[in-house]
């Protein structure tokens, strides 16, 4: 359903591709010319059954700009883009968790209300302006971070989490803020509940109360704030890499958009919709395994 749609939509997109890649000195002739050469002279269901036949093959067809496989360029570039969200959900979560159990366990006092004001702050701030302070402040100023570029893993990996950290942090910012807000507001609830009331009164530790029975009865709006986050940072790196002057998927999106190139975005934007509905699924797995209720009606 989705591939029909975005398909649909990218043929309603205005220009031509034919007259674009014949020149603007074309005649109408060498215009159909391209045209059927490249297969856009024939319904859209054709088209559409066509491109989905190649799809399945694991051909997304060619790029109109580069004349390049664009499944060669999605599998150079897709390590690039997963590489700087893995690394941004690591810190996103890592801040969160640590800045919601602060505020849960401090409910009232000046450590609950820094973490909720700098949370709103986060909230407010889109991931490129945060990424421009960062290359200011510690790229510019401090000189102790990369600005630009990414290297390889396999290469250095010490070098590849440097020219990471600053578009990872830029765009952990809301993840980590939303965490933090339903973490906090979560944990209070299930610490006010009467079994948890019970586990203290029975002397165990606050470790063993908040890290054995508290944070996993409180986890499950903490994932669902999560997977939405994450699928939302699949759009961030449109933006994040523009301004880190990274080469993954998000720059691949900007630059076919500008040069009209349909396969490339047709791949692009099949390949996210996956990656949304994967995180989604693993999401929706990970209920019965934090949520003993949900096991045991399972």
């Amino acid at each position: 359903m989705i591939s029909m749609l975005i398909f649909a939509l990218m043929d309603l997109s205005p220009g031509d591709a034919a007259e674009r890649l014949a020149g603007e000195s074309a005649t109408p002739a060498q215009i159909e010319a391209v045209r059927a050469e490249l297969g856009l002279d024939g319904s859209l269901p054709t088209r559409y059954l066509d491109w989905v036949g190649g799809v399945l093959r694991g051909d997304f067809g060619t790029s109109l700009g580069t004349n390049q496989q664009v499944t060669d360029m999605l599998v150079t570039r897709l390590p690039v883009t997963l590489s700087l969200l893995a690394v941004s959900m690591v810190v996103a979560i890592g801040v969160g968790l640590l800045a919601g159990l602060l505020a849960a366990l401090n409910p009232g006092r000046w450590p609950d209300r820094l973490v909720t004001l700098l949370s709103s702050v986060l909230l407010a701030a889109p991931p490129f302006w945060i990424g421009l302070l960062l290359v200011l402040v510690f790229a510019l100023n401090m000189g102790v971070l990369p600005a630009v570029g990414y290297v390889r893993f396999s290469e250095d990996p010490g070098e590849w989490l440097r020219h990471l950290l600053l578009p990872a942090i830029a765009m952990a910012g809301i993840p980590a803020a939303e965490m933090a807000r339903q973490l906090r507001g979560s944990l209070l609830d299930v610490m006010a509940t009467d079994y948890m009331l019970a586990t203290r009164a029975k002397g165990l530790g606050a470790f063993s109360v908040i890290g054995k029975h508290g944070l996993r009865n409180a986890s499950i709006p903490v994932v669902t704030v999560l997977g939405v986050r994450i699928s939302q940072a699949v759009g961030s790196t449109v933006v994040v890499e523009q301004v880190f002057n990274i080469h993954g998927i998000g720059s691949l999106a900007v630059r076919s958009v500008l040069q009209g190139d349909i396969p490339v975005l047709l791949g692009i934007t099949l390949l996210t919709t996956v990656m949304v509905v994967v995180v989604n699924l693993l999401v929706d797995l990970s209920y019965p395994i934090l949520s003993p209720k949900m096991r045991a009606a399972a």
